[in-house]
């Protein structure tokens, strides 16, 4: 029997460990996405930010006027989908985020960038069929916590408080999900739901993001993510703070511009004027 030399069964599974293996992540235009990703880690590695988060405003920065896609990772099979030419709120802030983990271990290939956008997006940074990936962010928070990818600073922050609700959007609403189709799938879903069942989570009310002390704890770069009052989901949107001239303001992948957009206000008033909100949840990048 032929068997493989071992530095080959090295470098393959080195390169399964940094989600190179061909087949194994679906570009949206392979030769333009890793050109692409190359040039912008390289041009922010080479301005020696002092932080994650300053990072990852300055990657956000870059996708501005990208245009809003819903369902880009919808495939099957299901696999790691890079695509910067289109981007949802979730897509834009795992993207932003994997390229300023990338810079934080002080590397700067499109390889290494997959590797943490892997582990951003699937239960134990793995890709394990549809239902690991991590779909809420209730879930997506606790396994990427676990992991270090970042810390839910929300407990810290002033005025934090707690919610209690019970997250099962997904299998109440099944049809709105073709993989949910699939028993299997459905099934594995609900065993994600079961254990946020009366999920008790941090956040910040509406009322309370303008204030002095609040702002104050904020960070350039943070994650936001949008506490909504849609039955059986945590969260509704998400987003990059910016630290401008002191005043926080939103980087995000908006749905009503059509494209990734930094807002004119504030924080505050822009949670206030979007009434599905009730508040905000913060985590920040090691």
């Amino acid at each position: 029997m032929y068997r493989k030399p071992l530095f080959i069964l090295c470098l393959l599974a080195s390169l399964t460990a940094l989600g190179a293996v061909p087949g194994h992540v679906r570009f949206h235009d392979e030769a333009r996405d890793t050109a692409r990703i190359t040039e912008m880690l390289a041009d922010v590695k080479s301005r020696r930010l002092p932080n994650s988060g300053d990072c990852a405003v300055e990657f956000g920065k870059m996708l501005l006027g990208t245009p809003y896609v819903a369902h880009t990772l919808e495939g099957e099979p299901e696999m790691l989908t890079v695509n910067l030419d289109e981007l949802d709120c979730t897509t834009f802030a795992e993207t932003v985020m994997a390229l300023a983990l990338t810079i934080g271990e002080g590397r700067s290939s499109w390889r290494d960038f997959t590797y943490h956008l892997e582990r951003l997006r699937y239960r134990q940074g793995e890709v394990n069929g549809y239902p690991s990936r991590l779909h809420y962010i209730c879930d997506w928070a606790v396994d990427n916590s676990f992991m270090g990818n970042f810390k839910d600073v929300t407990p810290q922050m002033p005025h934090c408080m707690y919610k209690v609700k019970t997250i099962d959007f997904m299998s109440r609403h099944a049809d709105r999900y073709p993989a949910l189709a699939d028993s299997t799938n459905l099934a594995r879903i609900k065993a994600v739901e079961d254990g946020y069942r009366n999920c008790r989570f941090p956040y910040v009310k509406t009322i309370d993001l303008g204030k002095k002390e609040t702002v104050a704890a904020m960070r350039n770069g943070d994650i936001l993510a949008f506490v909504g009052k849609v039955d059986g989901l945590d969260v509704t949107h998400m987003g990059i703070l910016v630290i401008d001239g002191g005043e926080p303001r939103v980087l995000h992948a908006s749905s009503s511009e059509g494209k990734v957009v930094l807002t004119d206000s504030s924080l505050a008033d822009f949670v206030k004027r979007n009434r599905a909100f009730e508040g905000v949840r913060f985590f920040r990048l090691p």
